[in-house]
């Protein structure tokens, strides 16, 4: 159902440099790269995550209540996830574990504020 997600940033360059290796974890790959966008994917067909610079050329800001879900494999994954948004300079905004059963989740946010949860069912 979902093609693509963008966000806004305020920062092209540090926001690309986070998210290349973050979605490292998640075996994504530039599939768009120009002066205002940057956006990464895993194939043809599957949904996709961009970064750019507002078009109205006002500050970027996360939105309240906005968040991005990354769909992992496994607990590890939702673990080794999180650490590195950490160790990239990302904010903690809640450590793995499970939120009800069946879901295991770790949020956090991104050089620019925006909130992501990297989680996995089951």
């Amino acid at each position: 159902m979902i093609g693509y997600v963008t966000i806004g940033t305020n920062n092209l360059t540090a926001a690309a440099a986070f998210f290349d290796a973050l979605l490292t974890e998640l075996s994504a790959r530039r599939v768009l790269n120009n002066e205002r966008m940057v956006m990464w994917g895993n194939g043809r067909g599957k949904p996709m995550l961009a970064i750019c610079t507002p078009w109205d050329q006002g500050e970027a800001s996360a939105g309240n209540g906005t968040m991005i879900a990354l769909q992992l494999e496994s607990k590890e994954q939702v673990e080794r996830l999180h650490a590195k948004a950490l160790e990239l300079g990302g904010t903690d905004e809640g450590a793995a574990g499970e939120r009800m059963p069946g879901f295991y989740g770790a949020y956090f946010r991104d050089l620019d504020g925006n909130k992501f949860v990297g989680y996995t069912m089951g």
